[in-house]
């Protein structure tokens, strides 16, 4: 079965830079469809921070022909066993809108198994050099709101050089997800999300874009101290 992968792994500060400049995860590697090697970043912090870029620590989403060539790249790939030493979570495709060059979006849908069960969001998206002051504006709030939810279980941002940017995050639920796309959650400043929207539907921030939706199927590992995100719905 296709299957999708979300990685986070701190690594050595000289393998880190390497990875701004050079692609870490062979493209060759038997069964990868796609990935995207991205540097995390602290949601909702300011720009000149130094907590804004955490050069260390690494986020990766990659897309794999079944689930047996996820586990061959992170048993036997030099940069798989890396991986292999963070925390990781597999993931079963939902729907996605918009689209992003490489992805494939899988013929076969997965259900959750019931309507409290968590949901996992990625976007990904292709920045215009021009929008990002733009972006920025309008995309910090809205990562102050998706940070601080009390519907998240982790929430992190992602950025690869010159132009790509990334959130990844762990819903309680479905209607925790979409209260807080369409303004209707109980945090403050609720409509920070679908403002933003607005925004880019006004005037595009991007050139490519998409937003995925996956059912979480496993964990492994952990990531500062903590693991399994999908339990902790309570």
């Amino acid at each position: 079965m296709n299957i999708s992968s979300f990685h986070l792994v701190k690594i050595p500060f000289g393998k880190a830079i390497k990875g701004l400049f050079i692609n870490l995860i062979n493209t060759k590697t038997k069964g990868l469809i796609y990935s995207e090697y991205m540097t995390a970043m602290t949601l909702g912090s300011p720009i000149l921070s130094p907590s804004r870029f955490l050069i260390r620590e690494v986020a990766i989403f990659a897309q794999w022909e079944s689930e047996k060539d996820l586990e061959n790249f992170l048993e036997k790939d030099n940069f798989g066993k890396i991986l292999n030493k963070g925390w990781h979570i597999r993931l079963g495709f939902m729907r996605d809108w918009g689209k992003i060059k490489g992805y494939k979006t899988p013929k076969k849908n997965q259900i959750l198994d019931n309507p409290n069960s968590p949901v996992v969001a990625v976007t990904i998206a292709r920045m215009k050099p021009l929008a990002v002051p733009r972006f920025l504006q309008w995309g910090i709030p809205v990562e102050k709101l998706v940070r601080d939810h009390s519907g998240t279980l982790l929430s992190i941002a992602s950025f690869k050089f010159p132009n790509t940017v990334s959130t990844f995050s762990i819903w309680k639920n479905i209607k925790e997800m979409e209260s807080m796309v369409h303004g209707h959650s109980k945090m403050p400043k609720p409509k920070r999300h679908s403002n933003a929207m607005k925004e880019r539907e006004r005037k595009n921030f991007h050139f490519e874009f998409t937003t995925l939706r996956f059912k979480p199927l496993s964990e492994y590992g952990s990531w500062k101290g903590y693991s399994n995100y999908t339990k902790k719905t309570v």
